[in-house]
């Protein structure tokens, strides 16, 4: 019998990946926002009493001002934490709540370089995504609750908002025979957003040793290699520019946890995923409406 699984935010980027490549393996529950108010505490209870539910993987989240529009007039804190609890508060409902972190709960506005979740706490974010996902995993830290905490580093592929991201900024620039801009050159720790899809099903499948993980290869790339590596991939060579010299704070983590849980876990190559993601965009680029 296959798992009834309820995946929040399931319009968004990560969620969008989840549904396509999870629905023929479980049963997915995919309500949008006019079905299910996750701020709203009654309709939360009321859902899951009229749904059988094994496991929810919750992706929703209000992001920071100007990110997305349609995020400026909210409370970001506030709602982060009321869709969380809203839904730990009806943990008999379910057998397992897996939670998407960041990154950020270390403070991006500090260097946050192979940051092991030992670290945690050692800088308190300033961001309200950030601070919001900070305090949910503060207590998902010392709770006897059926949870579990995966912080997302650099996710990066299909359907993520490519006005945006650099990778899918950079490869529909590059199709178009545009320059790729750099504002300043950086490390990250990106992964693509296949990898966690399969990450996602060991922890729907597994009852994991611990609480919270970090979510990364644990090999930063650097913003110009990315582009360089695009301009070999693609037909066209974009001019790179780089408006500030010198590198920003690298953002990246140890993923050792990780591994030590799932074992024989092989990372998609950087070079196969941006190559993916080029003919991706390749073949949906007049779908496209690239602002920047």
């Amino acid at each position: 019998m296959k798992q009834n699984i309820l995946i929040t935010g399931s319009s968004g980027f990560i969620g969008k990946n989840l549904v396509e490549k999870l629905k023929d393996k479980y049963e997915l529950l995919t309500p949008p926002h006019s079905e299910l108010e996750l701020t709203n505490s009654i309709t939360v209870k009321d859902y899951f009493k009229c749904h059988k539910i094994d496991t929810v993987i919750h992706c929703a989240s209000r992001l920071e001002k100007g990110r997305r529009e349609s995020d400026k007039n909210h409370n970001i804190v506030k709602e982060n934490l009321q869709m969380f609890f809203n839904i730990l508060n009806n943990s008999t409902e379910y057998n397992k709540l897996i939670n998407c972190g960041t990154g950020g709960e270390y403070g991006r506005e500090f260097e946050v370089k192979k940051v092991k979740e030992t670290e945690f706490d050692k800088n308190i974010p300033r961001e309200d995504y950030s601070f919001s996902k900070y305090i949910i995993s503060k207590y998902i830290e010392n709770s006897q609750n059926k949870v579990i905490n995966l912080r997302l580093f650099a996710v990066f592929g299909k359907y993520e908002d490519y006005n945006s991201r650099f990778i899918s900024n950079a490869i529909c620039k590059n199709i178009l025979n545009l320059p790729i801009t750099i504002k300043q050159n950086v490390f990250f720790d990106y992964i693509y957003v296949n990898d966690i899809v399969r990450i996602m099903e060991y922890f729907i499948q597994k009852n994991p040793s611990e609480k919270i993980y970090n979510v990364g290869t644990g090999k930063p790339i650097d913003l110009l290699t990315l582009a360089k590596k695009i301009n070999q991939i693609g037909d066209f060579e974009s001019k790179i520019i780089i408006e500030k010299e010198g590198l920003n704070k690298e953002f990246s983590c140890d993923n050792k946890k990780l591994i030590n849980e799932i074992r024989d876990f092989e990372f998609t190559s950087i070079d196969k995923a941006i190559k993916n993601l080029y003919e991706y965009y390749k073949e949906n680029i007049k779908n496209l409406n690239l602002k920047n």
